[in-house]
């Protein structure tokens, strides 16, 4: 076990098919070291990396996913076709992210103890794996020089945020948020330090109509073996604004927002949510730390604190954003929330921690489709502007802390 904070204690197991499962507990006994968490995975699952047999029954080598190297846009592309047979929207009595039912030889699920605050593991079908003594240059596919493949050598974990399925990432406590934090970043600091890796991305997506595949309160954590398109993007525009102004692009941004106003959404001490100036999606929001860090693992441990405060203060305020439902509960507004991190490597005194949540919720019921323009040009139309979408969000702040008021 090792303690992160002293209000935050984790402990790494290995489940039976060689994968690491983190507990991150803020629960006094366990933080103390009072009581422990079950560490045996009983299920009778192979090695990951074991040879696998093919049509012929004979044993052949443990492949992972690869990537290919688009020469039209200078992006690699993995291609993780084993992902088809993943869980998909399971019964309730079937989910694999819930903790085990007490006094039941427990089946498939993730979790081996019966409970828990947070917890970390390698995904069961992962987009990105690194196989052991698999070599990760790229090659020529199909003899072609101008194609190249190479292993998709990356890791992707997935972060459980609540034992209860049917809660959503709002309704946890702060300490509990704080934890989150504390997992996002210690995993942040862990994987950045893999061989061949250069950005770490932690997510949440929300909503069936994102995509989602289970309603489990639950993000993801990717270690990419390159750096990602969006991120690229934003590195060359930071580098042409340092190599003309001197100065970092994001932090100039935010001074801007902060100057204008028109767009801010709420601010703490330590971290500002605004709209920002070419927001292109029915909704978003970017929540910035004051302070210029590179990732999460730079955060002090006030700008983490506070940083639970304004991520929850954000969650009820983008479910406040759509009229409530019939029956007076919150419309779950689905969304993607998105750490923007610098790389691991180069780059990393250009950009700058923000957060990105978005939805593609444009009104109850209705979605923004990314048609011919987005799809095929990656042309951006929005169909609302960012100054609506902040007077909607103000609005929502507004009667949330009424709500407090009145103790609703």
């Amino acid at each position: 076990m090792t303690s992160l904070t002293p209000d935050v204690r984790r402990t790494q197991i290995t489940l039976a098919d060689g994968r690491d499962l983190f507990y991150f507990d803020d629960t006094p006994a366990y933080v103390t070291g009072e009581k422990t968490r079950r560490a045996d995975d009983p299920r009778p699952l192979a090695d990951r990396y074991a040879p696998v047999l093919d049509e012929n029954g004979v044993e052949q080598p443990v492949t992972g996913p690869t990537m290919r190297y688009d020469v039209l846009t200078g992006e690699w592309i993995p291609h993780a076709a084993h992902r088809m047979n993943r869980t998909h929207l399971p019964p309730a009595d079937a989910n694999p992210l819930a903790p085990a039912k007490p006094g039941a030889a427990y089946s498939d699920g993730e979790i081996p103890d019966t409970d828990y605050d947070v917890v970390v593991f390698e995904n069961r079908f992962p987009s990105l794996m690194r196989v052991p003594g698999v070599d990760s240059t790229d090659i020529a596919f199909e003899g072609e020089e101008l194609w190249r493949q190479r292993p998709a050598a990356g890791r992707c974990e997935v972060i459980c945020f609540s034992p209860d399925a049917n809660k959503s990432l709002r309704e946890v406590n702060p300490t509990r948020m704080r934890t989150i934090i504390e997992a996002w970043a210690n995993r942040t600091a862990e994987l950045s330090a893999l061989e061949g890796i250069e950005q770490v991305f932690c997510f949440e997506n929300r909503g069936q109509e994102i995509g989602v595949t289970l309603h489990h309160p639950h993000g993801q954590i990717y270690a990419y073996p390159y750096v990602t398109p969006r991120t690229a993007q934003m590195l060359v525009q930071a580098h042409r604004h340092r190599e003309e102004t001197g100065r970092n692009l994001l932090r100039d941004v935010l001074d801007a927002e902060l100057r204008s106003g028109r767009r801010i959404v709420f601010e703490t001490e330590h971290w500002v949510a605004y709209v920002p100036m070419a927001a292109r999606w029915p909704v978003e929001i970017h929540l910035a730390p004051r302070r210029d860090v590179p990732d999460l693992p730079a955060l002090t441990d006030a700008e983490r604190a506070d940083l639970a405060q304004a991520y929850l203060r954000m969650l009820n305020t983008v479910d406040r954003f759509f009229p409530a439902q019939e029956d007076g509960s919150l419309t779950k507004t689905p969304y993607i929330a998105a750490w923007h991190q610098a790389p691991v490597g180069e780059g990393r005194e250009d950009l700058r921690l923000h957060l990105q949540l978005f939805s593609i919720l444009r009104a109850p019921g209705k979605l923004k489709f990314l048609a011919g323009s987005e799809s095929g040009m990656g042309a951006w139309i929005s169909d609302t502007t960012p100054e609506r979408i902040a007077d909607r969000l103000r609005e929502a702040v507004a009667e949330l802390d009424a709500a407090a008021t009145s103790g609703e």
